[in-house]
């Protein structure tokens, strides 16, 4: 699929989920919800937080599992900065333990937890010796399953990946929070323009690396 057409199927389905955030529906089952998770994450919140990051690692691992369904209630529970925090460090222990899987375990082991297609496609042009700008390029234009278990099979250097790992993650980590916000405030406008952003940033960033790689 080109990326703009992708880019603007997403933009289509960020509409969807704008009407539905606006609806009496969609705000009865959110406070319904949070009703229902606040008692839960007050009375163990050192094990709720730790249950977050690890199925925000997850997430970060698995193409079919998303955390991003539970970043309203945690930013009700324990606030933006906190939520983001945690979203960030799951993510980057999600990342390690991709890049640590294909590196030790191997192409078997990689092959049943993402997309043979996407692996093949970007372990043509990605290397140990690829520059680090096009490496933060490809963390950030990706799903973010897909570099850890590129670059751990092409053994890149650790050090070189936690930093890649680390900054490319940040910036969504702190965007999913506030769309988590916009989704809890029922802030329509705020989850549009963040939605957004976010999708076009991420296909001008797919568009780049593409032409940067060459054709498959």
């Amino acid at each position: 699929m080109a990326v703009w057409t992708r880019a603007l199927i997403l933009l289509l389905l960020l509409g969807g989920l704008a009407l539905l955030v606006s609806s009496d529906a969609f705000r009865s089952a959110l406070s319904w919800g949070l009703a229902r998770a606040e008692p839960v994450i007050t009375e163990h919140p050192v094990r709720g937080a730790v249950l977050f990051l690890l199925l925000s690692a997850l997430s970060a691992m698995m193409a079919f599992f998303s955390s991003a369904v539970l970043v309203p209630v945690a930013v009700h529970a324990w606030g933006k900065l906190a939520c983001a925090l945690l979203l960030w460090l799951g993510w980057i222990l999600g990342g390690v333990s991709a890049y640590a899987l294909a590196r030790f375990w191997g192409r078997p082991v990689v092959r049943r937890l993402t997309s043979a297609r996407g692996l093949a496609r970007y372990e043509e042009g990605i290397s140990r010796h690829t520059p680090w700008g096009l490496v933060l390029l490809f963390q950030l234009a990706v799903p973010s399953e897909i570099p850890g278990y590129v670059l751990g099979l092409a053994r890149y250097g650790v050090r070189r990946y936690l930093a890649v790992l680390a900054l490319a993650e940040l910036p969504y980590a702190v965007g999913t929070v506030y769309l988590g916000e916009s989704i809890l405030e029922q802030r329509t406008l705020v989850l549009l323009g963040l939605g957004a952003l976010a999708i076009l940033t991420s296909g001008w960033a797919l568009h780049v690396l593409r032409r940067r790689l060459g054709p498959p």
